[in-house]
């Protein structure tokens, strides 16, 4: 799936550059001119990653990069500020204010695209197209192509979708709620039981209904799920 990109910037031209930059490299762009208009956007959908120019009229890209960091629906959102000011000082202060990475103008757009595509493997690794492994299972996001232990396995689109999320994030837990925003995404309106039935055909996809499948997509009572690194044990019959 392409990385949906938002880019705030007020210029048109600059927008316009850096969304066509985008969408060569197989992004998604959304604009917004103001800081008023991508929380606009913001609250309709969350995309991948934002880009941020540090001069937006009325409220400074700076003051929206930290009250993003500030909202617990935002907080983890990789952030680009985007600007003409290359002093030492500036980057820091923005580096300081929550953004993850800091790029001056004039940009090469290569270089634009590599920084993306950086802050998304640290930060969102379950939108690059890396092929991704943890315990007995890999996965690669271009040939959608998935194995336990050497063996193929055959996904639904949902179940591919909520293995890559995990994979990405081997060992953390995470609730029905967060699982419906990253996978589904958050403009979507279902109800978190819906989780439960996709988990439930992921773990007969990867082994059936026994023991081996809850050891890959293990349950957290109280908590939510999450995806084990360990390869799985097999399960014999105690005599």
């Amino acid at each position: 799936m392409a990385a949906r990109i938002l880019v705030v910037e007020d210029e048109p031209a600059v927008q316009e550059l850096i969304r066509y930059t985008l969408e060569q490299a197989g992004m998604q762009a959304v604009t917004a001119d103001s800081a008023e208009e991508a929380l606009v956007s913001l609250r309709d959908e969350l995309p991948d990653a934002v880009l941020i120019d540090w001069m937006l009229p009325n409220k400074s890209g700076l003051a929206l990069a930290r009250e993003l960091r500030e909202s617990e629906r935002t907080a983890d959102l990789p952030l680009i500020i985007v600007t003409a000011r290359g002093e030492e000082a500036d980057r820091v202060k923005g580096l300081d204010q929550g953004a993850d990475d800091y790029v001056v103008k004039p940009f090469s757009p290569r270089e634009l695209i590599a920084r993306i595509q950086a802050v998304l493997r640290r930060r969102a690794p379950h939108t690059s197209d890396a092929e991704l492994s943890a315990g007995g299972l890999t996965l690669n996001p271009v040939s959608h192509e998935v194995r336990l232990n050497g063996a193929t396995v055959e996904l639904g689109p949902t179940e591919f979708r909520l293995l890559h999320f995990f994979i990405a994030h081997p060992e953390r837990v995470y609730s029905r709620t967060q699982l419906l925003d990253q996978v589904w995404g958050d403009h979507v309106f279902i109800e978190e039981r819906t989780v439960d039935v996709h988990i439930r055909r992921l773990r007969v996809a990867l082994g059936g209904d026994g023991d081996e499948a809850e050891d890959v997509i293990k349950t957290v009572r109280g908590s939510g799920y999450k995806l084990s690194a360990a390869k799985p044990q097999k399960h014999t019959e105690a005599r």
